[in-house]
């Protein structure tokens, strides 16, 4: 029985955990609460490359220099009394007028950048900015402010995403500790940059989210719960055209004859859900072919029957981060009324061990008719796709199909956390998903879909292919994407992306992601549908 959600089927957003209620886009009255104030500010090489360190001094962005103004020149007196701050380092001072109790500067590096390295893959200037501004919001942890105002008059946008990020924590007494409300600053903010502060927020806040319901624990965070939880989240929030969910029970995906599926689920005493959330902007009909997105949603892996090393399984609470992050990339698009029709597909289910489990060398069918020998249960989350990418093309015709899934830790040890892994069918969806990743600084790299590869999961001694290579740990990755290769027609423009290596967040590599699940791709995936061409 499918379970239809309109856009009023719930009066409030809230999340129960241990009785408590949250509200992930909540805002705070601070009429009387102390507030700060953080700025900008870069250095200058007045020599050209000279390397004396007196040289190098201090120039603030256009909105320090106002404040600085307002106040008689006593920010400009204080930077005298310092060395220049570097990329990513936070002053705090006291002792301003009456609005602000704090004023924090921050470093954003050089004021005119040369040569930048094109082998970083991202827009440097904005990444400085969401290093600095989310340096700026720590350096006021603790501090007992709970207004921050900041400032936007430099990549308003990234300010806004190292902001936010860097003051979202899991733990509710974590949070606490951060300023309640953060906004730009009205001093020398123009509108353009105040649209784009609040975009900037609406990215964050979607990744935020998908943090949430990636680190949530597994028994906090089951298919059911999952699904009710996107539903309520996105049903209520200020979200722009037609939004509905649907999420559908086990006997809908029995007759939908998702073999694969089920295959995974039937260990678990959990039940299976399958959620389906259409949007469609102002702009468009619902007539209009869909961008389609595909969310690996295993809600806690155990590997099943080939179960899993202890050391380390807790965090297979995230292996629902395919899930979590077209959730939130939708969500996103749903906020900002983005062009176009999307659909986000989510299979959810837990891969457990026990006397119903699949066994490793058991034969299963396919939606679409493919028999596969599943020689390692814990090779699941392709099995998932498997069948979401078969009934995504005969049921919606998409424009193009993007899938994600914390698939493999072969990506993690090929790229480490620096980037996600993509394997695409199409030059033009990578070239789109490279190019929104240079603007989020959310880093994508290519990987091959070769041949050889596809003849390492065919044939197989039981069936049509198997859900493990031939080549064993070798090129796993890149077995896993030539298996969900086998499960997309040739002209249907695809990209798949594993996100193994860019589950979690160890606090440093990403200097404005606490520590913890990261939500990563939801921004790259947010901007890619702000963008996105269907003409291939």
């Amino acid at each position: 029985m499918a379970l239809n959600f309109g856009r009023t089927a719930f009066k409030t957003l809230r999340f129960s955990r241990n009785g408590k209620k949250i509200y992930p886009f909540k805002s705070y009255s601070s009429s009387t609460a102390k507030k700060a104030l953080v700025v900008g500010l870069y250095v200058t090489d007045k020599t050209d490359g000279d390397s004396d360190p007196k040289a190098v001094t201090n120039e603030g962005t256009a909105g320090f220099k106002l404040f600085d103004e307002k106040w008689n020149g006593k920010l400009s007196e204080l930077m005298k009394q310092i060395p220049p701050l570097k990329t990513g380092q936070a002053k705090t001072f006291l002792g301003f007028p009456a609005e602000f109790s704090s004023v924090t500067v921050v470093g954003l590096g050089s004021a005119n950048p040369t040569n930048p390295n094109p082998l970083e893959c991202f827009d440097e200037e904005k990444e400085k900015a969401r290093i600095a501004f989310s340096a700026g919001i720590k350096n006021l942890k603790d501090s007992g402010c709970v207004e921050v105002e900041v400032d936007v008059s430099c990549e308003a946008h990234a300010a806004a995403e190292g902001s936010f990020l860097s003051s979202w924590s899991y733990k509710d007494s974590d949070k606490k500790k951060f300023p309640s409300l953060i906004k730009s600053t009205d001093v020398g903010s123009d509108q353009v940059a105040k649209d784009e502060w609040a975009k900037g927020k609406i990215y964050a806040e979607c990744q935020n989210w998908a943090r949430y319901l990636m680190d949530s624990p597994a028994n906090l965070m089951t298919p059911r719960i999952f699904a009710e939880n996107v539903s309520e989240t996105i049903l209520n929030s200020n979200t722009m055209g037609s939004v509905s969910v649907k999420v559908q029970d086990k006997e809908w995906i029995e007759k939908q004859k998702m073999g694969a599926f089920l295959s995974v689920a039937k260990g678990s005493d959990e039940p299976p859900k399958f959620v389906e959330i259409h949007y469609c902007s102002q702009q468009n009909s619902e007539e209009d072919r869909p961008l389609v997105l595909v969310g690996k949603g295993v809600t806690f892996d155990s590997g099943g029957i080939s179960i899993k090393p202890s050391q380390g399984m807790e965090e297979m609470r995230a292996d629902m981060g395919g899930a979590a992050t077209m959730a939130s990339a939708l969500l996103g698009a749903a906020r900002l009324n983005l062009p176009g029709r999307v659909i986000a597909l989510i299979p959810l289910c837990e891969n457990m061990p026990s006397g119903k489990a699949t066994n490793p060398g058991d034969v299963v069918t396919a939606r679409n008719g493919t028999t596969i020998q599943v020689d390692n249960t814990d090779a699941e989350g392709r099995l998932l796709l498997a069948d979401a990418l078969s009934y995504a093309q005969d049921q919606y015709k998409p424009l193009a199909i993007l899938n994600t899934a914390t698939l493999t830790g072969a990506i993690a040890v090929a790229l480490g956390p620096a980037a996600t892994g993509v394997f695409a069918n199409n030059d033009s969806i990578w070239d789109q998903l490279h190019k929104a990743s240079v603007y989020t600084g959310d880093r994508v790299w290519r990987m091959p879909l070769f041949d050889l590869y596809m003849n390492q999961i065919k044939p197989t001694h039981l069936a049509d292919i198997n859900n493990v290579g031939k080549g064993g740990r070798y090129g796993g990755a890149c077995t896993a994407a030539a298996f969900l290769r086998h499960f997309v027609k040739k002209d249907t423009p695809w990209a798949h992306l594993d996100i193994a290596s860019v589950m979690s967040s160890n606090g440093t590599d990403v200097s404005y992601l606490s520590a913890g699940m990261s939500g990563r791709p939801t921004r790259t995936l947010i901007e890619f549908i702000r963008n996105f061409k269907g003409n291939f």
